[in-house]
């Protein structure tokens, strides 16, 4: 007779618990089920364990593992008993297992929801991070089980899995007896629980990224004997780059005798190469990559950047190639840059690291730079190297990535490394799409907090090859939802190098006023113009005449950094003709020095045709030694090679003080511009706002009407009754619509309501289309109801096409419109709007990332550009927008606490003078999607 634990699975084996993860020290491994397969690698993972660990997993020397308990360990039903191992190179590196038991520590089924757990990790990984990774996934596999809490009994000795419970952030409890420390904790995430495993999270993918930037030794594989390909460019740019590590030149049809390729070491294998190498730039036909991925995972090496091209760019067949690739070097740990890259660079002194097709070395600076696109990346380090060198100052690179099909390591993970990279002041990015707006965004708002993040967001679909999530959201959504993650968000590669370069060189200004001078007349008008086309506050220009001197030009700017009214200043300057002006180096120095006696303010200098004056702006100290060629006192320029930590406050009062220059007084502003929406976010994500509770609302009240609705089916749009029911149980109540499928039906509903009445059409093709004629109101008498009821039949149709119906007067308002959307990609979304054809038309929407706080809600309601009709607009009264803050968060707070209340549209919402009136409500239900961001960590599926 079987008994249950002969029997291998009461259910199928569960391909989705399967995933890849980053480690603490970078390197990656898959984690996934242990089935009767294993037996073998169960034993050849155990007998690499050492005694003491072993001890410490069975309280008692175990030195190797008897038939009966290979068994047990491989035999499993994924529900009561589940196994999950650690593997690099498909050979098991760790496993963890739960037991579920019952109140007196038996084994049990459900509904017992306890259940022991207990890992092993080979010594040789300990420390990598293999056992919290795998409490992240060992724990979401239970809850889904339907556990709720794990057991762990340790001894005391062991304290480096005491810390890995104790430190996973969940709620826990703990006691001592019989020699043995016995851990229980839940297993619902917390709020410690999640910032733990972001923490972990951030610090192992950034370490994962800087083992592809800052390698100690570099492999090119497929360098050519003959001069010219790809192979040979890249080997020839990281020589000359100056690179600090060991470098190989790799090619399997090299002829044994030869031992080098202009001066580098040359090899035929990877295998060949004595000692480490961390990173392989493989240049070699798709079709032989494999077997380039197979040497370089058996030589141990770190990671990869495939310049390869025929992957998914090229078609179907390609795509699965790709997904192959991403396979196989997952399965050594390695993580991917690529296939189809560019390449990566890094400037630093300590690497000098040029390992891409850019045949320059970029000049070294605080940007970092990111294009999925080679030849987007391409033209952004040919604008910084013409702005940064020639033109506008010494600002460059830190590091650059260009990801190509972005198979592997994408945007977010580079992100991460940027977060707290002491090198990188600025990011700059250019992302044809997002993969993962929630996670994107949630990264995005970390970095803003300590740094600039300038993004060009491509529109459309993704490229061919990028592995990204579908978004229902519009581009113009997504758009906004980045800015209120922080992010400075511009249309073109030359605003994003413009806000760059000024947020590099310059502090923030502390508000939007701005003194303009020059001795231009017309140019400083035309700057004032493009002021308040930003949204600034700009004085009336300083024309300083077109016979100023530098001496001029210095006092008036040190005037207008002196004037507490100023924030910024742009300086204008247009070439003059005759013997008095200034030349170019002089007027330089001469802003120079104006800027540095007041370091907290930012300035611009606007010049047209100035020959010289750029270059002289940027005549720095900063391209020869430290120290040299500076005067006593004098700030330091925007030199790479100042090493300095990433801003914390809005002014950094150490920064760097080259002045950015501009040709064109549109582009100089909209950069400012930028610079102060920022600074203004940076002020108030100090102080976010709360997420008020509201004591009137039912949230489990909510919880079991949804949970009776959804029982019917997968997904429902509720009908009147049940929507008025749900939202009344968050405090939104809907004025009530009562049908009238003829007149005398239209009467009784008004005597029922009481005088004065509406009467709607609520057919889908009328439904919130008043300027069509279909809503009659105000209607004071049975009269005229009955007059307005044939008026609408007569226009119209049968009642049966009208659909029509019957609601109260509500107050006299502003019409508006709410919604609330869960998206798939980015999570909930709140929008906002008024109400009508106008701002349909214009799409004039804001919206916020659920959550909202009390804070977001009072942004959301100013964000749109019809917001003045809503506090008095040409002598209107205001309406009570405090009443409508509070419907928003209301509305925040159903679709937040219940993931099943897929979308949300109240529409009309009346803002009256006092109070707010819901005239139309309609609520769809769903199960809801997976929160990816709430389970464990994972690298995206292939």
């Amino acid at each position: 007779m079987q008994t249950p634990s002969d029997r291998q699975d009461r259910h199928e084996y569960p391909a989705h618990w399967e995933a890849d993860v980053v480690l603490r020290d970078g390197g990656t491994a898959r984690i996934r089920p242990i089935t009767v397969d294993d037996a073998d690698r169960l034993v050849s993972f155990y007998e690499q364990v050492s005694d003491e660990s072993k001890y410490y997993r069975f309280f008692a020397p175990y030195p190797r593992l008897s038939a009966k308990d290979v068994h047990r360990f491989t035999h499993h039903d994924f529900v009561d008993r589940v196994g999950l191992a650690a593997t690099v190179g498909g050979e098991f590196i760790a496993t963890v297992r739960y037991d579920r038991i019952g109140a007196h520590g038996l084994p049990a089924s459900a509904p017992a929801d306890e259940a022991e757990v207990a890992f092993l990790v080979q010594d040789a990984h300990q420390g990598r991070g293999v056992a919290s990774a795998l409490l992240e996934h060992i724990a979401a596999v239970a809850r889904e089980r339907g556990i709720r809490r794990f057991a762990a009994e340790v001894l005391p000795a062991n304290s480096k899995m005491i810390k890995v419970f104790t430190d996973a952030g969940y709620t826990q409890k703990r006691s001592f007896e019989d020699g043995v420390v016995r851990l229980e904790f839940d297993l619902e995430p917390t709020d410690r629980s999640l910032a733990v495993q972001r923490a972990r999270e951030q610090r192992a993918e950034a370490r994962s990224v800087r083992r592809l930037l800052v390698p100690g030794s570099v492999a090119v594989i497929g360098v050519g004997r003959a001069p010219g390909g790809v192979g040979r460019s890249v080997l020839g740019n990281i020589r000359d780059a100056g690179y600090t590590g060991r470098l190989h030149a790799v090619n399997t049809s090299l002829p044994e005798d030869l031992k080098e390729i202009d001066g580098v070491p040359a090899h035929r294998s990877v295998r060949d190469i004595e000692g480490p190498v961390d990173l392989a730039v493989v240049a070699v036909p798709a079709a032989r990559v494999p077997e380039a991925v197979t040497e370089c995972g058996e030589h141990g090496v770190q990671g990869l950047v495939v310049l390869s091209a025929g992957y998914a760019e090229s078609g179907p067949e390609g795509r699965e190639r790709q997904r192959a690739l991403v396979r196989h070097a997952r399965t050594y740990g390695m993580r991917i840059i690529g296939p189809n890259a560019f390449g990566v660079i890094n400037t630093s002194e300590e690497v000098r690291l040029n390992a891409s097709l850019a045949p320059r070395m970029p000049r070294p600076g605080r940007i970092g730079l990111f294009a999925q696109s080679g030849a987007i990346g391409i033209a952004l380090l040919s604008r910084l190297h013409r702005r940064g060198g020639g033109v506008t100052g010494v600002t460059g690179v830190s590091t650059f990535v260009s990801s190509g099909n972005r198979a592997d390591v994408s945007g977010n993970d580079v992100l991460q490394y940027w977060y707290d990279d002491p090198d990188t002041d600025v990011v700059l990015m250019y992302l044809e799409s997002i993969g993962n707006p929630r996670k994107f965004t949630r990264l995005a708002r970390r970095t803003a907090a300590a740094k600039p993040l300038v993004v060009v967001q491509g529109a459309g679909s993704a490229p061919q090859g990028h592995a990204v999530r579908a978004t229902r959201l519009p581009h113009a959504t997504v758009s906004a939802l980045l800015r209120q993650a922080g992010v400075i968000r511009v249309d073109t590669i030359t605003e994003l190098v413009d806000a760059g370069l000024l947020l590099a060189r310059q502090p923030l200004p502390a508000g939007p006023r701005v003194a303009i001078l020059g001795n231009s007349e017309s140019l400083g008008l035309l700057t004032y113009d493009q002021c308040l086309a930003e949204g600034l506050r700009p004085a009336r220009p300083s024309d300083l005449t077109t016979g100023a001197s530098a001496e001029d030009f210095r006092r008036a700017l040190a005037e207008a950094l002196a004037d507490d009214t100023c924030d910024a200043v742009v300086v204008t300057a247009i070439p003059a003709i005759g013997e008095g002006p200034p030349g170019d180096a002089e007027l330089a120095e001469a802003l120079r020095s104006a800027a540095a006696a007041v370091p907290g303010k930012p300035v611009l200098v606007v010049h047209v045709e100035l020959g010289g004056l750029a270059e002289a702006l940027s005549a720095a100290a900063s391209t020869a030694p430290h120290g040299a060629g500076r005067a006593p006192g004098r700030p330091p320029l925007a030199g790479a090679e100042v090493r300095q930590p990433a801003p914390t406050a809005l002014t950094d009062q150490n920064c760097s003080r080259l002045i950015p220059a501009y040709p064109a007084a549109e582009r100089a502003v909209r950069a400012l511009g930028e610079a102060v929406r920022y600074a203004q976010w940076r002020r108030e994500a100090v102080d976010p706002g709360k997420v008020p509770e509201y004591e009137d609302i039912d949230e489990k009240g909510a919880a079991r009407l949804i949970d009776g609705l959804l029982a019917r089916g997968q997904g429902l749009t509720l009908g009147t009754e049940e929507t008025c029911e749900l939202l009344g149980k968050y405090g939104i109540p809907v004025r009530r619509a009562i049908p009238a499928p003829t007149p005398d039906t239209a009467a009784e509903a008004a005597r029922t309501l009481g005088y004065p009445v509406a009467l709607k059409a609520t057919a889908p093709h009328l439904r919130h289309r008043a300027d069509l004629g279909g809503v009659r109101l105000d209607l004071a008498d049975e009269e005229q109801l009955r007059r307005a009821y044939a008026e609408l039949t007569d226009l119209f149709g049968k009642p049966e096409q009208l659909r029509p119906v019957v609601q109260s007067m509500a107050p006299r308002g502003v019409d508006t419109v709410v919604r609330a959307v869960i998206d798939p990609a980015a999570g909930a979304v709140l929008s906002f709007g008024l109400a009508g054809a106008a701002s349909q038309l214009l799409d004039d929407m804001a919206h916020r990332l659920v959550p909202v706080t009390d804070r977001e809600a009072t942004s959301l309601v100013r964000s749109i550009r019809t917001a003045p009709l809503l506090f008095g607009w040409r002598g209107s009264t205001p309406v009570d927008t405090p009443a409508l803050e509070e419907l928003l968060l209301r509305v925040s707070r159903l679709v937040d606490d219940h993931p099943e209340v897929v979308a949300v549209t109240l529409e009309p919402v009346v803002v009256a003078p006092h109070g707010v009136s819901v005239l139309g409500a309609t609520v769809r239900l769903a199960p809801p999607p997976a929160r990816d961001d709430l389970g464990p960590r994972t690298l995206p599926a292939y």
